[in-house]
Formats: structure tokens, sequence, C-alpha cells
């Protein structure tokens, strides 16, 4: 599986804990999920409404090989925050290229299958969507198409 270093070392810090101790370690993601900056308002953000919870995301894909990413998720829904924390952790800062290449699946690898239910799950692979869809349109990349080199 190809993911930014951030984000494997996130996938292992999960597989080297135990199934009880992955929701203990999940919720400290939801306590590390940072507040967005001053110019960003939920109202100018992206919706994810495969999520249960209130999630709104923004992408800065203006350099390449730097993309920003902002998340925001209530603090009463921390399944949902947690996840949200994962992805801002593990690819804010990661290249367009190595955003696109996460398979959309990856959050199997955290092991919270039988922890979580199949419907916030979805959510996170929604949320993963909606950052991969901003990338390609900020970057000029389709479907399918690797990011290009600048």
């Amino acid at each position: 599986m190809t993911l930014p270093a951030p984000l494997a070392e996130i996938v292992d810090d999960f597989g080297a804990v135990g199934d009880s101790d992955r929701v203990t370690l999940l919720l400290e993601f939801s306590r590390e999920l940072p507040e967005l900056p001053e110019h960003l308002h939920e109202e100018s953000m992206e919706p994810v409404p495969e999520c249960q919870s209130p999630v709104f995301l923004s992408v800065d894909a203006a350099d390449s090989d730097s993309v920003r990413l902002y998340l925001t998720a209530p603090p009463e829904a921390p399944t949902t925050r947690g996840f949200a924390s994962i992805l801002h952790q593990g690819l804010d800062g990661a290249s367009a290229e190595e955003i696109l290449a996460v398979p959309a699946d990856f959050y199997h690898a955290l092991g919270l299958d039988s922890a979580v239910s199949p419907l916030r799950l979805r959510g996170m692979a929604g949320m993963l969507a909606r950052i991969k869809s901003q990338v390609r349109t900020q970057t000029g990349n389709g479907p399918g198409t690797p990011a290009r080199s600048t």
C-alpha cells in the first residue's frame, strides 16, 4: 500500500496496539484536530454528507508539492473527528501525487473494522474521496491520472 510517510506511521501506530486500544487511540486523535485558520469558515468549505456528523473540508493544492488540508468536525462526534484528524495529520503537507495514490480503502489498515460501524468507516472514505476530488480539480488531474510535476 502506498501511503505518505506520516499516514503510514499512523497506520503502524494503530497496528501496534490491540483492538480495545485502537478506539482509545482514535479518541486521542479526535482531540488533536487543529482549529480552522481565521480566513476559513464552514460556510465556504465543502460538506461531507457521507459522514453522520457535520464535517466540512477545504483543500489548498496551489502548491502541488505541499497540499494543505483543513477539516472541521464537532467535538461531540469524537469518532468522526478522529478520522478527520488522522487524515489531516497523515496528509497535510503531502504532495498531490502522494494524496492521489492513497488507496480509497486504506482505513481498513487501521484495524477499526470491528470497533467502528461500517457507516462511520464510509464517512472516512467520503472525506478521503472529497480531498482527492479537490486535489484533482485544483491540479488539473482527472480521475485515475497521476499528479503532474511542477
